[in-house]
């Protein structure tokens, strides 16, 4: 899968012109959509077929500072999956340097109820697992 690329708006940044940590979030997210569009199966496609996927739990460690206009290239890949939630990692870069490590745990869910993304999504849940390998 090919990374995600972000370039650090001017509104994401503090006073100093550093990238604000709360954005760090928003950016996994973008890379995640994108990694899952990149796979066939993005949010559209599940959402259209009645499934969600909330986020449980957000890790992130924050190694270097980045400042407007960084370009930030942002890794998506399966740490830990089972049929009923998925732990994605996350390690954003700028030249070659890491800037920020970070993990999301999700669910999936049908109608408000849990919901077998293996049973569900078969094709979908192979491809993770591949990646996952």
């Amino acid at each position: 899968m090919k990374p995600y690329v972000h370039t650090v708006r001017y509104y994401e940044c503090d006073g100093m012109r550093v990238t604000h940590h709360s954005n760090y979030i928003r950016f996994m997210e973008e890379a995640r959509i994108d990694w899952m569009d990149q796979l066939g199966y993005g949010f559209e496609r599940m959402e259209a077929e009645g499934v969600v996927s909330p986020v449980l739990e957000v890790n992130c460690h924050y190694k270097r500072p980045t400042k407007f206009k960084d370009t930030i290239n942002i890794r998506v890949r399966v740490k830990e999956m089972s049929a009923l939630k998925m732990r994605f990692e996350y390690e954003m870069t700028v030249d070659d340097q890491v800037v920020c490590t970070a993990e999301s745990l999700h669910c999936f869910l049908e109608n408000g109820r849990p919901v077998s993304l293996e049973k569900r999504f078969p094709e979908f849940y192979s491809l993770l697992m591949a990646d996952n390998g």
